[in-house]
C-alpha cells in the first residue's frame, strides 16, 4: 500500500510528509519536485507569503545514491517564515475557516487550529505527488492540472496533445489552457483585491496513459473514484468534486451520457488495448476502475475565507459582536489549487498502480504490467 502522512504548522519550523510503500529502484530527481513547489507558490492573485518562502524539498530518508530503497521516504519543506512561538492568538474567529469549530473541539486556541488547518500544509502534499509522478513516468502516465473557471468565468481550453496543453498552461499566469484569457481574468482578480474580496474557481486534472483496471468494483472503499474524491475533497477549500461529466450527467438521458465502445486492432498495443470511445463522459472510470480512457477530475474551490474587509464575528472572550480577525492572505489561489489537485490526483493514481502491479520494486512492477497487458490483449 502506497500512502503518506503530513506534519507541520504554517509558521512552524518545517512541513513534512512521510511516504510509505514507495517501490525500490526509482531514480529520483528533486528538480521536478521543486518545480511543482514553485508553481504552487505562483499564479496571479497570491499574497505576500509567497515572496518570503522559496520552497524546496529535502529528501531525508529512503534513498541511496538518489535511488529509492523501498523504505519510508521523509520529505521536508522548511519554512523560512518560522515565527510560530512569537505569534499571538486570534480573538475573533474568521467565517469559513476552522477557527471556531476547531478551538471548541480541542478546547484550545484559534492559533493552534489555523496553523495546522492552513493550506500551507499542501506544500508537502504537492511534494508527495511530484514524487509519485516519478513512479508514473516509466509507465507512460502523465498528469496535467489547469484552471477551467475563475470567479464564475469559464475559460475554454484549447485542444491538443499533452505537450501542447502543458505549454499553454505554463504560458498562462492563471494556469489555464487559454493564455489569451489571462488579461480579463487578472482584471477580475485586481477588482476583487480593491474591494477587499476574494475569488474561487474550478480546476481540472487530466491523466493520460492509464491502463485498464486500476481500482476495483469489489469493495466500496477501494473504488478509485471514491479514493480520488476523498483525496481531492480533503484539499483545503475544495467544496465539490466531479469525475467526467459529473453533475451534468444527472440532467441528461442515458443515450447522451454513456460512452459507446469501439475496437481498433491497430491500437491494440496501447494502454487502452485498442478499446476506444468517441466520447469520454465517464471521465476514464467505470465501476470504480480505469477504463483505458483519460481520467478527468474537476474540483471546485471556494473563495479564500480571510477577507481584507472582514465579515461579522464574535469576540470569544467578551462574546460581543466584532469584525473577524485578519491574517495575511491571498486574493485568489485557484491557480495554486490546480497544482495541488494535480499532485494529489497523481499520488492516488500511483497508489492504485502499486495496488494493481505490486510495490516492492519498480522492475517487478514493470514486469507485471507488461504481463498483464499481454494477457489482456490475448483475452
Amino acid at each position: 500500500m502506497l500512502r503518506y502522512w503530513t506534519a507541520g504548522e504554517s509558521h512552524g519550523q518545517t512541513l513534512a510528509a512521510l511516504v510509505d510503500g514507495f517501490p525500490a529502484g526509482v531514480e529520483l530527481d528533486t528538480a521536478p519536485i521543486d518545480e511543482e513547489l514553485r508553481r504552487r507558490q505562483g499564479g496571479y492573485g497570491r499574497g505576500g507569503r509567497q515572496r518570503i518562502e522559496t520552497d524546496k524539498v529535502l529528501i531525508r530518508t529512503g534513498i541511496w545514491r538518489s535511488t529509492t530503497l523501498g523504505s519510508p521516504i521523509l520529505l521536508e519543506v522548511p519554512n523560512r517564515d518560522y515565527k510560530l512561538e512569537r505569534l499571538d492568538d486570534l480573538p475573533r474567529p474568521r467565517p469559513g475557516h476552522a477557527d471556531l469549530t476547531g478551538s471548541l473541539k480541542y478546547l484550545g486556541s484559534i492559533r493552534g487550529i489555523l496553523e495546522r488547518s492552513s493550506a500551507r500544509e499542501t506544500a508537502v502534499r504537492v511534494a508527495a505527488g511530484a514524487l509519485a509522478k516519478q513512479l508514473l513516468a516509466p509507465f507512460g502516465i502523465t498528469a496535467l492540472g489547469y484552471v477551467v473557471e475563475l470567479g464564475g468565468e469559464r475559460i475554454e481550453p484549447i485542444e491538443g496533445d499533452y505537450q501542447t496543453l502543458r505549454t499553454a498552461r505554463d504560458q498562462s499566469e492563471i494556469y489555464s489552457l487559454n493564455p489569451d484569457r489571462d488579461a480579463d481574468i487578472k482584471q477580475m482578480i485586481d477588482q476583487a483585491r480593491k474591494a477587499g474580496d476574494t475569488l474561487g474557481g474550478v480546476m481540472e486534472v487530466r491523466v493520460d496513459g492509464l491502463p485498464f483496471g486500476l481500482g476495483t468494483h469489489a469493495q466500496w472503499d477501494r473504488k478509485l473514484d471514491g479514493r480520488l474524491a476523498q483525496a481531492v475533497m480533503a484539499v483545503q477549500a475544495i467544496k465539490g468534486v466531479e469525475i467526467g461529466m459529473g453533475f451534468e450527467a444527472a440532467r441528461l438521458p442515458g443515450s447522451q451520457v454513456h460512452d459507446p465502445i469501439h475496437y481498433d486492432a491497430s491500437q491494440a498495443d496501447k494502454p487502452h488495448l485498442g478499446y476506444i470511445r468517441p466520447s469520454n463522459n465517464a471521465g476514464g472510470l467505470e465501476g470504480g476502475m480505469t477504463n483505458g480512457m483519460p481520467l478527468i477530475v474537476r474540483a471546485a474551490k471556494k473563495p479564500i475565507s480571510t477577507l481584507a474587509k472582514p465579515l461579522a464575528s464574535v469576540n470569544l472572550e467578551t462574546k460581543e459582536p466584532d469584525a473577524a480577525s485578519y491574517e495575511r492572505s491571498d486574493v485568489c489561489a485557484v491557480s495554486a489549487a490546480s497544482v495541488i489537485v494535480e499532485n494529489v490526483v497523481a499520488f492516488e493514481i500511483a497508489a492504485a498502480l502499486v495496488d494493481k502491479f505490486g510495490g516492492d520494486s519498480l522492475s517487478e512492477m514493470q514486469a507485471r504490467y507488461e504481463l498483464f497487458q499481454k494477457m489482456a490483449q490475448e483475452r
